[in-house]
């Protein structure tokens, strides 16, 4: 971890300059909608959805700050954020007030206008009392809705180097794939020439053909520079956008550079996820159940942080090898679950699960408090939190009974909601019998 004084190369010499963070403010924009992860959003903000087992999303952008030093951060949150609130007020007070550190929530507060928050740049507009009472000499703009590991301090260093008014971390991807991104257009030198969004024919970077760079909607900006763009911006009918308009507008006039994206995750190829729709989020969840993920949560120099709810240990009960085993195979399970008897393959638990006897789940990923019945089925599913599974229930097998009661992805992932009736099918005399030998050899706890 970085200490509030980082160690900076110069651009012009081989001299390391001191550079403090504390003369640097971070705004995390995490008030999204998340339409397309709709019904997991339907009662919280995109940055609250329950990520990997314990997390939230919000939880990776924000270990990135504190794991770069930077302590002073302000989190502008808009869409349905109570839980979202309470989560930063119970997993996030660990700054020291005491040094002037600070987590802090700006919620809508329409000092300039009637409006909410009418995109990115608006959004840091609308802030702006807040942010100028801090007195920053940088802003370092985040999403809140993004899953990766990035030591900004270095970002940081890269623009005091290069003597930037902006820069803006980009992604290296594939020219073939750079369509679905913002791409930034930048010389040899990586200095910002143009942003094209989402286009048909992007540019790649100069001497590599086969590569674009990709805005990853990090953003580091000189104060001064930022206050004026700002408030030229918000007198014009724009989208009021980072990416579609700020940016643009300051190429031409400032030194904006792009970042290249410098992975903490220290794996072969770098990660960085928007997870903006329910099957890339599944994925992302099922990648952590591999033996080799992708995604590192148990990296000691990169520890990822939330709020830790007081639960026990999870436990796996009932032995009885070939008739009623609490197991697990390839799965991250939460504090608090309980498996009994039954078997849970290739799954991410959430805290405070309980899984009752004779039951299958593979491939699924299961919120906080859910309660699944005995004898449930459960395939390729995404159940919400506090759900309760009925006994019996088949989930993720039968696809027009699937579509006909629940949410249902175009990669057939299933999404069970606290209002959803999943289908129930009639227990035969063999599993009824089988059962009740089970109960004659022992009580099932919490039955």
């Amino acid at each position: 971890m970085l200490s509030p004084w980082v160690w900076f190369p110069h651009a012009d010499s081989e001299t390391p300059m001191p550079r403090p963070l504390d003369d640097s403010l971070v705004i995390v924009l995490a008030g999204g909608a998340g339409e397309r992860l709709y019904p997991l959003t339907k009662d919280r903000a995109k940055p609250a959805v329950y990520f990997g087992g314990p997390y939230r999303i919000i939880d990776f952008v924000l270990s990135n700050c504190i794991n770069s030093g930077l302590r002073h951060i302000f989190l502008a949150t808009q869409y349905k954020s109570l839980s979202l609130n309470r989560h930063i007020r119970m997993g996030w007070n660990i700054v020291s007030e005491e040094l002037g550190e600070f987590i802090e929530i700006l919620a809508p507060q329409k000092r300039v206008g009637e409006q909410w928050y009418q995109g990115t740049a608006d959004a840091v507009y609308q802030n702006l009392y807040s942010i100028l009472r801090e007195q920053p000499r940088y802003l370092i703009v985040l999403a809140g809705d993004h899953v990766y590991k990035m030591d900004y301090a270095r970002m940081l260093g890269f623009h005091q180097g290069r003597r930037a008014a902006v820069t803006l971390a980009a992604l290296e991807v594939p020219v073939a794939d750079a369509s679905r991104f913002g791409i930034v257009v930048v010389d040899e030198e990586d200095r910002v020439r143009g942003f094209e969004e989402k286009p048909q024919v992007p540019s790649p970077i100069p001497g590599t053909p086969d590569l674009a760079l990709a805005s990853m909607g990090i953003y580091i900006f000189d104060m001064d520079v930022l206050v004026r763009s700002l408030e030229s911006d918000a007198l014009q009918p724009t989208t009021h956008d980072f990416g579609r308009d700020i940016i643009p507008s300051l190429i031409h006039d400032e030194r904006v550079f792009a970042y290249r994206f410098y992975d903490e995750n220290k794996k072969a190829a770098k990660y960085w996820r928007d997870i903006g729709t329910l099957d890339a989020y599944f994925e992302a969840n099922m990648d952590l159940c591999q033996v080799n993920p992708e995604f590192n949560l148990y990296d000691p120099e990169w520890p990822l942080r939330t709020y830790q709810p007081q639960a026990p240990p999870a436990k796996f009960v009932f032995a009885e090898a070939g008739k009623r085993c609490g197991q697990a195979l390839d799965s991250v399970i939460s504090p608090g679950c309980i498996i009994s008897g039954s078997t849970v393959t290739g799954s991410v638990l959430c805290p405070n699960v309980r899984v009752h006897s004779f039951c299958h789940i593979e491939q699924s990923i299961v919120m906080p408090g859910v309660r699944v019945g005995r004898h449930a089925r459960i395939r390729r599913a995404i159940i919400d939190r506090d759900v309760l599974i009925p006994r019996g229930a088949i989930i993720g097998y039968d696809r027009d009974e699937d579509r006909r009661r629940h949410t249902v992805t175009d990669a057939g992932v299933v999404v069970v909601e606290t209002d959803d009736e999943p289908l129930v099918r009639s227990l035969d005399e063999t599993a009824l019998r089988y059962e009740a030998d089970a109960d004659g050899r022992g009580v099932e706890q919490g039955r």
